[in-house]
């Protein structure tokens, strides 16, 4: 995917506005906020969205007001050129707007890049909602990264949630930062990384435990490697890891890119596209449906008023 400047970077809900802020102040590009929660908006500029006297509102009833603040969102990205959205999809704002928000930036022709956390697998009630968003907002994206703190959990068991959260937010800032010097494919690409780690061998084979969770090896298209930490690393380390990389999946031919930064603390984080069926794919048990097949695709589901006394499913 190509980036073309200006770039406006859109957290929505309470981790992706964190995330896009600290993006932001990496990479100098503006950012704004969209949340129906207004802990989760900082600065003038951010979009709130009104859920009304609703004190737990679902994601539906968020989705369809947010389709009330369509017009404000689209006045923003408007001057910018590339979209890079951050969107926790285990939160109901995240899960709500986020497709809203990259639906409207494709319409606008801009460049769209989105970066997607999914559930983790003990979070039963926000796993087909995620899945469903996913589908969306990948339809929406010219790229897609989709972090899957679920695999990180499942790969450490250790750690806790708070640390999972942590390890992976780090990784996305690593592969931000990266974003003028390397490049991700289009499609659907899996991040995936380790916790701290003294050797950059042990961690490339966590980031490859981690990247197996969520899809098989057979999908493997390309890979994105990033070092990070080259102060404490030899030359023939990353040649050694390069080099492993590249035979474990030279079988699929696979094409292998380098990006390598300086830093005190080392590690290895892959985004590496994928083809076919993943994980995720699983989320939704409707999604083996072909869009072509599917109805009221265009408009995405959402909670509305009819005037009706009809109890509405959500």
């Amino acid at each position: 995917m190509d980036f073309k400047e200006p770039v406006l970077l859109v957290g929505i809900g309470g981790a992706g506005s964190k995330l896009a802020s600290h993006a932001s102040s990496i990479t100098g590009a503006d950012y704004v906020s969209i949340s129906h929660d207004s802990n989760d908006l900082g600065s003038q500029g951010d979009i709130k969205v009104h859920t009304e006297s609703h004190v737990n509102p679902s994601s539906y009833l968020i989705r369809a007001q947010a389709q009330k603040s369509m017009d404000k969102i689209r006045g923003k990205i408007s001057d910018y050129s590339t979209v890079i959205v951050f969107a926790n999809l285990a939160g109901k704002a995240g899960c709500a707007i986020s497709p809203l928000v990259a639906s409207a930036a494709k319409e606008e022709g801009k460049k769209v890049l989105s970066f997607a956390i999914m559930p983790f697998k003990f979070e039963k009630e926000r796993v087909f909602l995620s899945g469903v968003s996913l589908k969306r907002l990948r339809a929406s994206s010219d790229s897609t990264v989709v972090i899957d703190n679920d695999a990180i959990l499942e790969s450490n068991p250790d750690l806790t949630v708070s640390k999972c959260y942590e390890i992976t937010n780090a990784a996305v800032m690593y592969v931000v930062n990266s974003l003028h010097s390397s490049s991700i494919s289009d499609s659907i690409n899996v991040l995936s990384t380790s916790k701290d780690l003294t050797d950059v061998e042990m961690s490339l084979r966590d980031s490859i435990k981690m990247l197996y969770e969520d899809a098989p090896p057979t999908s493997i298209r390309s890979t994105m490697l990033y070092v990070f930490g080259t102060d404490n690393v030899s030359v023939g380390k990353i040649n050694a890891i390069t080099s492993t990389l590249t035979n474990i999946f030279n079988e699929n031919n696979t094409s292998v890119s380098l990006a390598t930064t300086q830093g005190d603390k080392s590690k290895v984080v892959m985004v590496t596209s994928v083809q076919g069926t993943t994980k995720f794919d699983s989320y939704d048990p409707l999604g083996i449906i072909p869009q072509e097949s599917t109805l009221d695709w265009d408009e995405p589901e959402s909670s509305i008023k009819t005037g009706i006394e009809i109890y509405q499913l959500e």
